[in-house]
């Protein structure tokens, strides 16, 4: 391809043309929800419903109110039926849901249970609508054209309640998510009342927690709580709630937390189970009906459910986080607000509803008013007007004649000359003008509402008074105080039993429990491989792999499978996610992270790290500068305690020394200090314990001081000229 065919372009100017439009879109148009608590897909869906008249109206099936639904949001019908099925009452994600449905919607807390096909469903408007439409042909809110001009939407729904705390709302966006978390719609309301009587007010008075429709126990801690209401950030958590069932031996989950589903906590039981984790359950399955959601776990005899059940909590999502990001659109622009702006918002959202339906009330009786205004005075002479009107050659001079004749404008003319013949009495008169004073009083009344922030609140709080006696319900969630909830630590769950653990060349490893290993002790390996480490230790302890590449890899013995020297064990590249060409050179064993590391290298120098170095109060699984990296190691080694060992080189020069004249160094990749000087050409090749070598005269390879040459290998020490070990 020719180079004239490429165009050059600033990257910066691309983004903004090309990138901007689309994250703003995304923001604006989709993911994040706006102060009505709505998403548009959530908006445009309910809006056709309305219009469709299933507010009152009989259940229709679900694909007509999908194929409705096009005509204001230009999707496919199966975005637009998954919308419309999570605002569903069958669904069950939503505390107060929207949607009155009929047939399968799947449910909330599993994920692999299928909603039925639109075709075979049946949807209206739940009650509540009445709450969320409320006077919106009132001119309470701003309509804009469709996507093609053809209909009408609104930009907002009069929500006659904060709907954006009552019910969940999760999305992700461009570079910005939103998840804000459901309350119980009665402490809503009565947060509002006491937020519109004083924007000052405690709100943990009255908003005790948040509330989700599948139930479950919540995990109450003030600190944290009042950091989501300030910041409108910050986690909770929330778990399962069970019942033990002592006849049959098994354990009910009937509750689960929101944010997770049965076959998630399955999953990760049956792992749990696989790994040899948890041992006390013999069966589990899903039985969940009609009645409602149940997961049964039958236990082996013997098993303690309780404590059963903390370790599941802590090592399944039957014990689960909610973290709160309450990012809202306001005026078009995202912002994370705690609860206090969030009603302020509201509050100012919900005076402007009220004060654009007083309005429009206002103009409709004034416009009466006039009427009846022009109607009182044709009662002076009715027969005036009907002369009049007899009198007038042609039907265009009936208006203007009435007006010249009463004194009376157009529209009052108007009015009068579309009144019937028959309504041409005095009594039929009569009785219209009596509306006259009770339109006079309403006027006034609706003029000093308009006039008084204070009397528009008071008749929000009337109707948050009306609407919660109506709608009210009692928590789903319960709550229990976090110092009630506390779980022991991951290691109490933990199994404590003795193994010994095999280390080969090609980097297998065994776990093999001593039970096992009296039983059969016979080693399988491959044919060119060999053991290269050996250790006794309990299940609880830590192991530290150090490898070629001065990385130092950290895992659990409980990690670790079980398994019989018959078996080649695990292999370590898969466990710790390794290098290509990387290699474990040793393995150690540690409780405490007592004790040092010895790293002795081809030029004679040695390191002594202490173990310390190598904890981390993270759960790090790799630790890079591990060891020197600029010298070549020749020996890795653990020692609890200094000792004496002998160094040797490759031309048969040995030194015996004590590890205590090496000086510790705290930093991992210290260089460490010269032990052995080789002679030029040689390395320092090994380094044993006194009863690794065939040896015995260890005196006369002994040193005082360091560094030293050593001494040659005497022939009767050397059979061969060869390095003898045990």
């Amino acid at each position: 391809m020719s180079h004239e065919n490429y165009i050059e372009q600033n990257i910066v100017q691309a983004l903004e043309t090309n990138y901007m439009p689309y994250a703003m879109s995304v923001i604006i148009s989709r993911a994040i929800p706006e102060i009505d608590g709505f998403k548009p897909a959530h908006r445009k869906l309910l809006y056709t419903m309305y219009k469709m008249n299933l507010i009152n109206g009989p259940r229709t099936k679900s694909s007509n109110v999908v194929g409705q639904t096009m005509k204001l949001n230009p999707h496919g019908d199966m975005a637009i039926y998954e919308t419309m099925v999570r605002l569903t009452k069958g669904n069950g994600a939503l505390l107060h849901p929207f949607v009155d449905s009929k047939g399968n919607f799947g449910k909330q807390q599993s994920r692999d249970m299928a909603f039925a096909a639109p075709r075979y469903t049946e949807v209206k408007l739940d009650s509540l609508c009445n709450d969320i439409f409320g006077d919106i042909d009132k001119n309470t809110v701003d309509f804009v054209d469709n996507y093609d001009g053809e209909l009408k939407e609104p930009v907002l729904l009069p929500t006659a309640f904060p709907n954006i705390l009552v019910n969940p709302n999760q999305g992700i966006a461009v570079g910005m998510a939103s998840n804000i978390c459901s309350f119980n719609l009665k402490e809503v309301c009565q947060t509002t009342i006491a937020y519109l009587k004083d924007a000052n007010c405690n709100l943990s008075d009255t908003l005790i927690a948040p509330d989700f429709s599948t139930g479950g126990q919540l995990i109450y801690s003030a600190e944290e709580m009042n950091a989501v209401y300030e910041t409108g950030r910050g986690s909770f958590k929330v778990r399962s709630k069970y019942r033990y069932d002592k006849k049959n031996s098994c354990i009910e989950i009937y509750e689960i937390p929101y944010t997770t589903t049965v076959e998630a906590i399955m999953d990760k039981i049956i792992e749990l189970v696989k790994q040899g984790k948890i041992r006390e359950i013999a069966d589990m399955r899903d039985e969940t009906d009609l009645s409602g959601l149940k997961l049964t776990l039958d236990l082996k005899r013997g098993t303690d459910p309780e404590k059963l059940m903390l370790r599941l909590f802590r090592q399944t999502p039957l014990e689960d986080s909610f973290s709160c990001n309450f990012n809202i659109l306001i005026d078009g622009k995202p912002r994370v607000m705690g609860v206090r702006e969030i009603l302020k918002e509201w509050t100012t959202f919900r005076l402007s509803c009220i004060r654009r339906r007083l309005e429009f009330d206002l103009d409709k009786k004034n416009y009466r008013l006039h009427l009846l205004q022009g109607l009182e005075k044709i009662l002076m002479d009715i027969d005036k007007a009907i002369r009049i009107i007899r009198d007038t050659k042609t039907e265009a001079e009936v208006v203007p004649n009435l007006m010249t004749g009463f004194m009376i404008d157009n529209i009052q003319a108007e009015f009068i000359a579309e009144i019937k013949l028959r309504h041409l009495n005095k009594e039929y008169i009569l009785k219209r003008l009596e509306d006259i004073e009770q339109l006079k009083t309403e006027i006034a009344d609706i003029q000093s509402t308009l006039a008084s922030n204070l009397a528009m609140k008071k008749l929000i709080i009337s109707e948050l008074t009306a609407l919660m006696k109506k709608y009210g319900k009692d928590r789903l969630t319960e709550i229990i105080q976090s110092e009630d909830a506390a779980l022991p630590e991951a290691d109490s769950f933990i199994e404590d039993y003795n193994v010994k653990l095999f280390l080969t060349e090609q980097n297998y490893l065994k776990k093999i429990t001593l039970v096992s290993l009296r039983a059969s002790s016979e080693q399988k390996l491959k044919e060119d491989d060999r053991m290269i480490c050996e250790w006794e230790a309990s299940n609880k302890d830590e192991l530290l792999f150090f490898s070629n590449k001065q990385n130092c890899y950290k895992m659990k013995v409980y990690d670790l499978p079980d398994t019989k020297a018959s078996a080649l064990g695990d292999y370590l590249p898969n466990i710790l996610g390794m290098e290509a060409d990387e290699k474990i050179l040793y393995m150690a064993v540690t409780e405490k992270y007592e004790g040092f590391m010895l790293f002795a290298f081809e030029n004679g120098k040695i390191a002594k790290v202490p173990l310390k170095s190598y904890e981390t109060k993270t759960n790090r699984k790799k630790l890079a500068n591990a060891y020197y990296e600029k010298a070549v190691v020749a020996d890795i080694r653990f020692l609890m305690q200094d000792t004496e060992l002998v160094a040797m080189s490759d031309i048969n020069k040995v030194l015996v020394f004590d590890t205590a004249k090496i000086p510790v160094k705290s930093t991992r990749s210290s260089q460490g200090v010269q032990v052995l000087t080789p002679k030029k050409g040689s390395i320092l090749a090994k380094v044993c314990a006194l009863d690794e070598v065939a040896f015995t005269d260890f005196e006369y390879y002994r040193t005082r001081n360091l560094p030293a040459r050593g001494a040659y290998l005497k022939p009767e020490d050397a059979p061969g000229q060869q390095l003898t070990l045990l």
